[in-house]
């Protein structure tokens, strides 16, 4: 019998995920794979900086990766390459913060502010200054960015944007209690704010409603991650990269069906947020390059716009060829 080549699989503990962490998504023919718990922010079982680890030191073969650190990684030519995969999802509006009693009602009132972010480059912050100048006509360039982590892949901020950086270990909640920022744009908002001991609201009093409004508008639960590999690893094995989308569509089958236990959640009203869901956005976890094209293209051009990329390529150009079809 012919040996089975093992993948080490980088993955942050979603739920969509679990299926991986228990061993019943099923590997292909020839491979086995070991799911590794790795945090991005937050250590996890198997470590923390995941990002970083695969760009840096290539520590994984796959990894869930940043969306918009890979496009700045594609520009750049390093080594690697993706597949249409999306593990993580999220609306720029439910992650824009201001302190309960500020002024600011509307994205114009953040002209000549100060707003902290994760980094320039974290797929939030470039949704959210993008969402800013397309979708509400507030130019990015005039709002004052403080960043608490450092830079994936290096770039030179575009002239006269104002981008400082935080000291190591600075709260920016408690920046925004003081009032020396005035807002925080952050998919992981610091503890003080999410337990409450800064009081904070989001900028957009329904963000609910302004999100299923965006989602009616372009169709799609913007794009975070994406799932990439090394290009030497899909020179050298052509059947992964399909086999791996498998095993994804087989990850999101296995989850979906958690969730017909009412209880599965510690939630108390889990199954009625379900179903609200499938009515609202149907499949928003759709996979696959062509489904996702346009999202990819707006993700290109707000990159291109804040001086992340060199030129505004074509999206195809960050897929292994034999994936386009899908």
């Amino acid at each position: 019998m012919a040996a089975t080549k093992e993948i080490t699989i980088a993955l942050d503990r979603y739920d969509r995920h679990f299926p991986f962490f228990d061993g019943t998504v099923k590997a292909p023919d020839g491979f086995s794979y070991r799911a590794l718990q790795v945090g991005q922010s937050d250590h996890l079982r198997d470590g923390t900086d995941r990002h970083g680890q695969m760009i840096k030191h290539q520590a994984f073969d796959v990894s869930e990766f940043s969306m918009s650190t890979f496009l700045m990684a594609v520009d750049r030519g390093l080594p690697l390459i993706g597949i249409p995969v999306f593990p993580r999802r999220l609306f720029s509006q439910s992650c824009m913060f201001v302190r309960a009693d500020s002024d600011i009602e509307h994205p114009r009132d953040l002209i000549g502010r100060r707003v902290g972010l994760s980094s320039f480059q974290t797929t939030l912050s470039l949704l959210a200054k993008g969402d800013l100048k397309f979708e509400y006509g507030v130019e990015w360039e005039r709002i004052k960015w403080l960043m608490t982590t450092d830079e994936k892949v290096k770039f030179d901020p575009k002239p006269g944007v104002v981008v400082d950086r935080a000291p190591k270990g600075t709260d920016l909640g408690a920046l925004l209690d003081r009032g020396e920022i005035d807002a925080i744009f952050m998919p992981h908002p610091p503890a003080s704010v999410m337990k409450g001991k800064v009081p904070t609201r989001r900028l957009f009093k329904d963000s609910k409603a302004e999100e299923q409004r965006y989602f009616n508008k372009y169709g799609w639960w913007p794009i975070m991650h994406v799932v990439a590999m090394h290009t030497d690893l899909a020179k050298a094995e052509p059947s992964l990269p399909h086999a791996l989308m498998q095993m994804f569509d087989q990850a999101h089958e296995i989850n979906d069906d958690f969730y017909t236990d009412p209880n599965w959640s510690r939630l108390p009203w889990i199954r009625y947020a379900y179903e609200e869901s499938q009515r609202v956005f149907s499949n928003p976890w759709v996979n696959g390059f062509k489904r996702n094209k346009a999202n990819l293209e707006q993700f290109i051009l707000y990159s291109h716009d804040q001086g992340l990329l060199s030129e505004r390529y074509a999206p195809e150009r960050l897929f292994i060829p034999s994936t386009l079809d899908t």
